[in-house]
């Protein structure tokens, strides 16, 4: 049954990973998690950060994109043992958001039957609105958008490729979103699952 809960009425709970890399022959971990709260009425806050237990090496392309290393990593928390923190905002009533959320879901597979459902995935509900846009990425339209300052201020001393600072990020972008379309009273469902169709139109035409 579809969530029928209007956009203003909805917490939603930003979560991002940040990983070690792929390594032939060897599936991908996460090192670090970020998550944080957003909602109309209350605002941003519920920031939780940390780095988690070594589950292998870290790649050395990761490591030069986030620059997190093994000596990070030394006495941080398992993600299992993160459950806690996990479950309290991303459960409930809580509604998870992320940036192509494919890393965000296939790590959360660590907390068997989590009931993290629906998800509200800013790539593709930017792709529905902004289907001209040239880049997608979160960094790039956080930036091209005058948004980037604003994640600075709220979570200070941390830049692109933190785990909380693009959780931050996924939020103040959906937050701008939400304000600059007037999607506050439309049903939760319309972003979840935003018509993206102009964005893949417009691909198609350029390929």
């Amino acid at each position: 049954m579809k969530d029928q809960r209007k956009v203003r009425d909805v917490v939603f709970a930003g979560i991002d990973f940040e990983g070690a890399g792929a390594q032939r022959g060897k599936e991908d971990w996460p090192v670090q998690i970020g998550m944080a709260t957003w909602s109309l009425d209350k605002g941003h806050g519920d920031f939780y950060v940390s780095f988690l237990e070594q589950d292998g090496e870290v790649d050395w392309y990761a490591k030069k994109i986030h620059g997190i290393d093994v000596g990070h990593l030394s006495g941080a928390p398992s993600l299992i043992s993160l459950w806690p923190e996990v479950n309290g905002r991303l459960g409930g009533e809580a509604v998870p958001v992320a940036h192509a959320k494919g890393t965000e879901k296939r790590f959360l597979r660590k907390f068997p039957g989590n009931p993290f459902d629906p998800w509200v995935d800013t790539l593709l509900l930017a792709r529905a609105a902004m289907p001209d846009q040239k880049k997608h990425s979160l960094g790039a339209l956080c930036e091209e958008l005058g948004l980037g300052e604003k994640v600075k201020e709220l979570v200070p001393e941390r830049d692109w490729h933190d785990a909380l600072f693009d959780a931050v990020a996924s939020l103040v972008l959906l937050e701008w979103m939400i304000h600059k379309y007037g999607l506050q009273d439309l049903p939760l469902w319309s972003l979840v699952a935003p018509n993206t169709g102009a964005w893949y139109r417009l691909r198609k035409a350029m390929s």
